[in-house]
Parts: C-alpha cells; sequence; structure tokens
C-alpha cells in the first residue's frame, strides 16, 4: 500500500513541477508518511527535476542557436553593391527571391541597366567584376552545403564538354512531357525547383537562354572560376 502512495505521490510531484505549483507547501503537507526514505526520494526528485529540465532546455537552446545559419561580415563588391540582402535570403532558405536577385544583380553590375535593358548581353560578361561574382558564389555555396552556384554549373558544364543540351539535362532544367523532352517554363507558373532538398544538384541560380547560349558560356567561363578553389570553398579565407 505504502509503495503505491510514494508512486503515486512521485507522479504527483512531477506534475506541481511541470504545473509550477509550490512543492514545498505539498512536500510538508506529506511529511506524515512513516518511511523517511519515500520522503527524502520525494525531496531529491524536488531538487532534481528542475535542474534536468533547466539542462535540457540549455541544450536545445545551445543546439538552436548552433544551427542557426550565420551570415558573413565581409562582402565584398567593386561596385558598391550591399550583398546583405542575398546573403539574407539565401540564410533563411528563400532561393526563389535569392535567383530573383543574382538575375537582377547581374544587370546592374554588367551595365546593362545603364543601357536602359533588363537583361545582359553575352558580349559583357567580361565587365562582370570577378569580386562581385566570387561574392555571390560563395554566399550560394554556403547556404546550399555546395549545392547551388555557377561554379557547381561549370563542372557540369566542363563534363559535359559545353554542350547545352546535356548541361541543361544533367541540372534539372528539362522534363518528360507525353515522352518528349522539353524545357522547363520559366514565365508565369514556373517549373523550376526551389526548394535544397528537392532541387538537382547546379539547378540554380538560373540563367535565361532565350536569347541564345551564349550568355550562360561566357558566365560559365569567366575568370573568377579560375582565380579561386571553388571545390573547397569552405576552406577559402575571405577577409579585407
Amino acid at each position: 500500500m505504502t509503495g503505491i502512495l510514494v508512486h503515486m505521490i512521485n507522479i504527483t510531484i512531477i506534475l506541481l513541477i511541470i504545473l509550477n505549483i509550490n512543492v514545498d507547501s505539498f512536500i510538508t503537507s506529506i511529511r506524515s508518511i512513516r518511511s523517511v526514505k519515500s520522503y527524502q526520494s520525494l525531496n531529491k526528485l524536488y531538487v532534481t527535476v528542475p535542474e534536468d529540465i533547466t539542462e535540457t532546455t540549455n541544450d536545445i537552446a545551445e543546439t538552436s542557436t548552433d544551427l542557426t545559419p550565420s551570415i558573413p561580415t565581409y562582402l565584398p563588391s567593386a561596385l558598391g553593391i550591399d550583398y546583405i540582402p542575398l546573403a539574407t535570403l539565401l540564410a533563411t532558405g528563400d532561393f526563389l527571391g535569392a535567383d530573383q536577385f543574382t538575375r537582377d544583380n547581374l544587370i546592374k553590375i554588367a551595365g546593362a541597366d545603364k543601357a536602359g535593358r533588363n537583361f545582359v548581353y553575352w558580349t559583357e560578361v567580361h565587365r562582370i567584376p570577378s569580386v562581385d561574382l566570387a561574392t555571390m558564389e560563395r554566399l550560394w555555396l554556403q547556404f546550399s552545403n555546395g549545392k547551388f552556384g555557377y561554379s557547381i554549373q561549370k563542372r557540369v558544364w566542363d563534363v559535359e564538354n559545353g554542350n547545352f543540351d546535356n548541361f541543361i539535362r544533367r541540372i534539372g532544367w528539362t522534363k518528360m512531357d507525353n515522352g518528349i523532352e522539353r524545357k522547363l517554363r520559366w514565365f508565369g507558373q514556373s517549373e523550376f525547383i526551389y526548394d535544397l532538398d528537392k532541387a538537382p544538384t547546379a539547378h540554380l541560380p538560373l540563367t535565361s537562354a532565350l536569347r541564345g547560349t551564349q550568355l550562360i558560356k561566357q558566365l560559365l567561363t569567366h575568370p573568377v572560376w579560375s582565380q579561386y578553389d571553388w571545390k573547397n570553398y569552405d576552406k577559402l579565407k575571405w577577409e579585407p
């Protein structure tokens, strides 16, 4: 009988702690229990459970902090571009927004916007500063764990010896539709994949081929891809 009573009191103590009820008052009221050992056990439970709960809460808090992506503080630009917005989009998993930022920014840093155009000619790619491409690439690689980025696309491009059809097939820019392969639709309801877990490697960022394939060819052969060891991007040192 005493054993059953102690078991019930143990359960009650836990409930009191969870409900934030004054356990001291409760323990005082049960001191008439003959078994001193049982009371000591209850008192020990009262002391240790909150500590256990606190430790668990701290562990969760520390884990959450460790999992929070950190945005680099050094994001250089030869043209004074603020890359915090891109970093924020990528850090929060908004790959659709990051893709749009990247395309819009290419128009700026290539000088196409000054010409009143909202697209880049392939002949303008050589004007794009390496430092800006490197900053964007660094962010894409960091927040996709090396899955997205121009340098990743370049590797596929090289493997396919610059064959555009094989390249877009490999990175998931095509699909089979009624037994016929076609390019994914971009306008209207986009068919591209902006989910890190579901998208194929090198799927993003997107580059329009509506005006031909020269633009993406020039982007993927830009000198910046040979200026850094992009395969080991996580070991690159970025500092002023």
